[in-house]
């Protein structure tokens, strides 16, 4: 608090009436191990988590009502998907021509409608919050209803009020928010103690100005650096060239909508290109760090202690005042500024009169409306800048964690592995017989190993085994070997067939025929686990148990290239083996404009980009016809472009995932996103492997 200048009256004073708002982030995997801690420390029955309602929306109202009515499913969901995101029955039956012919014309669609406008907004059923959690000096029976959590297999007590009425009725509300970034950071550091013979980082000591980090930053190496990652947050940090903390801390609390209308102002200034006009000598010691911008709400309190008088606390009403626009409470304040203005800086000293206070007023109003507070944005930044030092020191233990924490995403997966890429890290495919539960560095070869719990439909018991049984007997020498290892209940079609696609079996055998044999695998599985649970003597129980070397499996087809490709794309999110797109490669190099670049300067241009639709994403207009976002990929890079709904009514067949397909369009900068506006798509037709 005293290196950054945060206030303790922004947090607490004696003229604020509302209980501070305390946010606490932890590793989100020990979140409970805090919540546990706090109710053996106050007791019980003195801390609780607080209940959320969830309410009919839209959509999911029309699908319950429809169940209870008893239509169809397939009719019923047709009926919700006509209606667009964060729009009611009413707005959807004005503006969605498609919903309301319907609502006209089909007596059924009308008595649905009709019912679900009076459910709409009903509250539907009670989970727990997903981080408040409720802490009172007496027992909670005595103010506040309570009851069991309505999480299934958790036996926590949770209140019955929301946490709106738990604030009215006075009692202190905490958030224990489990935040993955600190989990990912708590990984990092386990991983470097492990690796570099118990090496030991303390975050707390790390240089504040180390080159490698602000190089990443400056050059917005920034994937999965805390609050940093996004496309418009890096486009912002290569112009601003970030080179000490507070550049961190001030983008953090400017990119948001409205304060972003400042960032080219921040930008600009840091950089020489405009000059910095202060309304008055004593505004330049509390602006300069920020080039004489009000960005954070304590330096709106700090203007107003320091030029017109106030103390801090009455400063924190003045900031509560103009950020919720309370009007009797706005005006108040503004007579009592400006009065102060002039009280405290007589104009016989050049000071301020009241025209100059008033000029004051005005000027600060744009300002702290938006203004972020500061506490908030210093301890974001101290975690963006220490996610920042590892990825930018320790770059494979760093990702590797990274990956291990969205395991279970698999397109974020294969967005992360693009990244590793981009850092010369290679990420290895899973092994049986190398894989670990998640993902792990490979000691000094600049390269991580995939996890087996990041496969899809393979669960943790089935993986616990492998582990096991590999960590006491050794790695397995076949198939057969496998089989007859593991005794797994959970060794069944579903996971194997995925441990098979995947090509966590490639060192044993040979997809297409592990796949052809697998109900003949499974059944010596079965035997195998029968005979060992019973431990009964058989008929023959001189003859040795099935072993690897009696598995004869039988002869079948291989898997074809694309067959594979489609398999690794669907349970790891990615290509492993090759890329769809390397047969095309020479075709897309003289007839296309590559992914990787496009920048700002190709703006309006109109040009012919090749590539595979990884993702589709479809919404209605206002006008109630569907446009789609695809996300286009070739061997360079990512694009996203716009389908509008003409083209999608000329064309649809060529606009599904997994397409191969040259787009003609323009590329557009609109909200500082570069897309592709397409004008054009057609399929290139994909010759099949026999």
């Amino acid at each position: 608090p005293l290196k950054h200048n945060l206030l303790f009256e922004r947090f607490l004073n004696p003229e604020r009436i509302s209980m501070p708002d305390i946010d606490m982030d932890f590793a989100d995997r020990r979140r409970d191990e805090v919540i546990k801690h706090v109710a053996e420390k106050y007791g019980q029955d003195h801390v609780a988590q607080i209940i959320t309602f969830g309410t009919m929306a839209a959509r999911a109202v029309v699908r319950d009502v429809g169940r209870a009515l008893q239509y169809t499913y397939s009719y019923c969901d047709q009926m919700a998907k006509m209606i667009p995101m964060g729009m009611d029955l009413n707005e959807t039956l004005e503006k969605v021509s498609e919903f309301s012919d319907l609502y006209n014309s089909d007596d059924q669609a009308k008595k649905l409608i009709d019912l679900g406008k009076k459910l709409e907004g009903v509250a539907r059923h009670a989970s727990t919050h997903a981080c408040g959690v409720v802490i009172s000096a007496e027992p909670l029976t005595n103010s506040v209803p309570l009851q069991r959590s309505t999480r299934e297999g958790e036996e926590g007590i949770i209140t019955q009020y929301e946490m709106h009425g738990i604030e009215d009725l006075g009692l202190l509300k905490i958030d224990f928010l489990g935040l993955k970034n600190l989990t990912i950071i708590e990984d990092t550091l386990s991983r470097i103690y492990v690796l570099y013979n118990q090496l030991k980082i303390d975050l707390d000591k790390i240089p504040e100005n180390d080159p490698k980090t602000f190089e990443l930053l400056q050059n917005a190496l920034t994937t999965s650096v805390f609050q940093l990652e996004s496309d418009g947050m890096k486009r912002y940090l290569k112009e601003l060239v970030p080179t000490n903390f507070e550049d961190i801390t001030a983008m953090v609390a400017l990119y948001r909508p409205g304060p972003m209308q400042f960032i080219p102002d921040y930008i600009a200034r840091k950089h020489g290109n405009q000059t910095i006009n202060y309304l008055h000598p004593k505004l330049e010691p509390i602006l300069k760090d920020t080039y004489g911008i009000c960005i954070y709400q304590e330096q709106l309190m700090k203007i107003a202690q320091e030029v017109c008088g106030f103390t801090l606390g009455e400063a924190d009403v003045l900031r509560k005042a103009i950020g919720k626009k309370i009007p009797e409470l706005l005006a108040a304040q503004e007579t009592k500024f400006i009065e102060g203005a002039v009280k405290n800086l007589p104009a016989q000293a050049g000071g301020a009169s009241k025209k100059v206070g008033e000029e004051l007023w005005q000027w600060i109003l744009p300002f702290a409306a938006y203004g972020f507070n500061k506490s908030h944005s210093a301890a974001y930044a101290t975690i963006a800048y220490q996610t920042a030092y590892l990825k930018s020191h320790y770059p494979v233990e760093f990702m590797a964690s990274v990956l291990t924490s969205e395991k279970a995403d698999v397109e974020r997966i294969a967005f992360l592995i693009d990244e590793c890429k981009k850092m010369n890290v290679e990420v290895l495919p899973p092994n049986i017989n190398e894989s670990l539960k998640n993902f792990t560095v490979v000691p000094e070869k600049n390269q991580i190993r995939f996890g087996l719990l990041a496969v899809k439909n393979v669960g943790v018991n089935i993986i616990d085994a492998v582990v096991e049984e590999r960590k006491t007997n050794g790695p397995f020498k076949s198939i057969g070997d496998f089989v007859t290892r593991i005794h797994s209940k959970d060794m069944n079609k579903k996971s194997m067939e995925a441990l098979i696609k995947s090509g966590a079996f490639d060192s044993l055998g040979e997809r297409g025929q592990l796949l052809a044999n697998l109900e003949k695998l499974l059944e010596i599985a079965r035997e195998n686990n029968k005979n060992g649970n019973s431990k009964q003597i058989g008929l023959f129980a001189s003859v040795p148990a099935v072993s690897a070397i009696n598995i004869k499996l039988d002869v079948a087809n291989p898997a074809t290239n694309f067959e594979k490709l489609g398999w690794e794309k669907e349970l790891l999110g990615l290509y492993v083996s090759s890329h769809p797109l390397n047969d095309f490669k020479k075709l897309f190099e003289t007839k296309t404009t590559p992914l990787i670049k496009i920048d700002s300067a190709m703006v309006d241009k109109k040009l012919v980009f090749g590539g595979l639709i990884s993702s589709v994403k479809k919404i209605i207009t206002k006008n109630g016809k569907p446009m789609l976002f695809i996300k286009l990929e070739d061997l360079t890079g990512k694009a996203e472009v716009v389908i509008f709904p003409n083209l999608l009514e000329r064309n649809p067949a060529a606009l599904q995932e997994n397409k191969i397909v040259f787009v003609a369009g323009r590329v557009d900068d609109r909200n500082s996103e570069i897309k592709i506006v397409a004008d054009d798509v057609q399929e290139i037709l994909v010759p099949r492997e026999s």
